[in-house]
């Protein structure tokens, strides 16, 4: 039985890649798929499980098409099904030529305990053609991978692209700021890791990291509140002296 609807999802909030690869199907079978794959993306965020009840009903029934088995696999990959997630964007890889989840692939092998086949994935030639946020989210995986083998002094080299020196607010680049932080306070480079937390909160507009709360912990500071003048700090040592008065 196919789970209702969201009200908002209509067919004609579906991607153009999307609609071709549905094309192929009598057109009401079409549509109707076609609003499963939109209520999926509408609800990928705020209910996962939800999002891949639409996704799994739209591949029931249109598993050769690869937009459908893309989503299929993206909601998979969002409630941690990761075999499952694998399979799916393996197929619509095979289906479509299609490169730009290499990322989600990657992670999916984390998952599944095999980080040196994420490293492989990472390895792809197919991987230099992506376009910009594909690439470094595939790089953030790698490093996480190498994280996962013990090798931090690898997981950093991972980071080290040209994009370091981005300074345009975007959701990728505020993740490549902060994985890059992290693994370097892992390595005790401490000074290097404030400067990169910091960037990661100059540019998350989107609130994609705790970027300000990590930048806190390291200028042993806490992060009290937000109001309209902005983020409000205290002293870490202050507010425990207020404590114990």
């Amino acid at each position: 039985m196919a789970p209702p609807l969201p009200v908002e999802a209509t067919y004609d909030q579906l991607d153009a890649e999307t609609r071709r690869d549905l094309s192929s199907l009598p057109k009401s079978l079409a549509e109707l798929i076609g609003k499963h794959i939109v209520a999926a993306g509408l609800l990928l965020d705020e209910d996962p499980e939800r999002a891949y009840g639409h996704a799994a009903f739209a591949r029931r029934k249109a598993a050769r098409v690869p937009g459908v088995r893309e989503a299929s696999g993206v909601a998979a990959y969002t409630v941690g099904r990761w075999q499952e997630a694998l399979a799916d964007l393996r197929a619509a890889r095979r289906m479509s030529g299609r490169d730009n989840f290499l990322a989600i692939m990657a992670d999916c092998e984390r998952g599944l305990g095999r980080p040196e086949r994420a490293l492989e994935i990472g390895n792809d030639p197919a991987a230099k053609d992506l376009d910009a946020a594909d690439r470094v989210e595939l790089r953030i995986v790698a490093s996480g991978a190498r994280r996962d083998m013990g090798d931090v002094q690898g997981a950093l080299a991972e980071l080290q692209v040209p994009e370091l020196k981005e300074r345009r607010a975007r959701p990728w680049i505020a993740r490549l700021f902060y994985a890059y932080a992290d693994v370097l306070e892992e390595l005790g480079k401490e000074d290097d890791a404030r400067e990169y937390f910091a960037r990661a909160s100059a540019v998350d507009r989107e609130g994609v990291t705790d970027a300000d709360e990590r930048l806190a912990a390291l200028e042993g500071v806490e992060l009290v509140d937000v109001d309209h003048d902005g983020i409000v700090w205290t002293d870490v040592e202050e507010a425990d002296d207020e404590e114990r008065d």
